[in-house]
């Protein structure tokens, strides 16, 4: 098995771990309404969400009757997906595609999109070549993406320590919330550009420790660093102590949160 093969596994696994499923419509479900409505797509329209997970963005992109096609690296995610659009009457295209090497012809969506998806793919201009490349010209990419100072980006920086290594060149997913960063993937290729930090209000919690151990069951990255110091209790203990710290640090009263996230639009030149 090649290097790239063995990580796009290990990415896979670790996203099949928890609940991911879960976590996207306990907690950040107004993120995809509010991507395809900042996307504009209506009718008829061709898109794709790219790292689509559950679909979170893609079944309300079909609800709002464009034809539609989920891609994610993880089949076990896709599955779940597919179930909850057809509890809902809608017919999407599911199909397990990596995002960084997608396997669609250049220029085949009116709209590339991804939320708190792509942004994960370790190796950030291979990500950003790709929705370009796939994008019909004066068609729209938009992304949301969480931001290295807000909370999702801080528990990535409380857990780094903890963490296996990363490959060599890989880069952190919050930097895609950087909007300096995502112009210099992009560069002259789109224009129209409009970035903003927004904040989505996470309620679902009534203390910092409950946050911490929803996280442990649930999300995928947070399982695998867990598991990555599983044998030592003195480095789970202190992770244990950062991440309730984390959420004490944030707590708005009564266990609210507000999450930051840098949503992006642009159209292909």
């Amino acid at each position: 098995m090649g290097e790239d093969t063995a990580l796009k596994a290990k990415h896979r696994t670790m996203w099949a771990m928890g609940n991911y499923s879960a976590v996207a419509s306990d907690l950040i479900a107004p993120l995809g309404e509010d991507l395809v409505a900042a996307c504009g797509i209506h009718e008829g329209q061709r898109v794709l969400d790219v790292a689509a997970g559950s679909g979170n963005a893609a079944i309300p992109a079909a609800r709002a009757g464009a034809h539609v096609t989920a891609s994610d690296l993880t089949p076990e995610l896709l599955e779940v997906g597919e179930k909850l659009a057809a509890q809902q009457g809608l017919k999407l295209d599911w199909v397990a595609e990596d995002a960084e090497a997608l396997s669609f012809a250049d220029s085949s969506f009116d709209v590339t999109m991804s939320c708190v998806g792509v942004m994960f793919a370790p190796f950030h201009q291979r990500g950003a070549d790709e929705l370009v490349r796939i994008t019909k010209s004066g068609g729209t990419i938009g992304l949301i993406n969480w931001t290295p100072e807000g909370f999702i980006g801080q528990m990535f920086a409380a857990m780094k320590p903890y963490a296996a290594p990363p490959p060599p060149g890989a880069q952190p997913p919050p930097l895609w919330g950087n909007p300096d960063h995502v112009a210099s993937l992009f560069g002259d290729r789109v224009t129209d550009v409009k970035a903003e930090r927004k904040k989505v209000r996470i309620g679902h919690f009534t203390t910092a420790e409950e946050f911490r151990d929803y996280f442990k069951q649930n999300y995928g990255p947070t399982i695998a660093v867990y598991r990555n110091i599983a044998d030592d209790a003195a480095k789970t203990q202190k992770l244990d102590e950062a991440l309730a710290e984390l959420g004490r640090k944030h707590d708005l009263g009564g266990g609210a949160m507000d999450w930051e996230y840098l949503r992006y639009t642009a159209t292909k030149r």
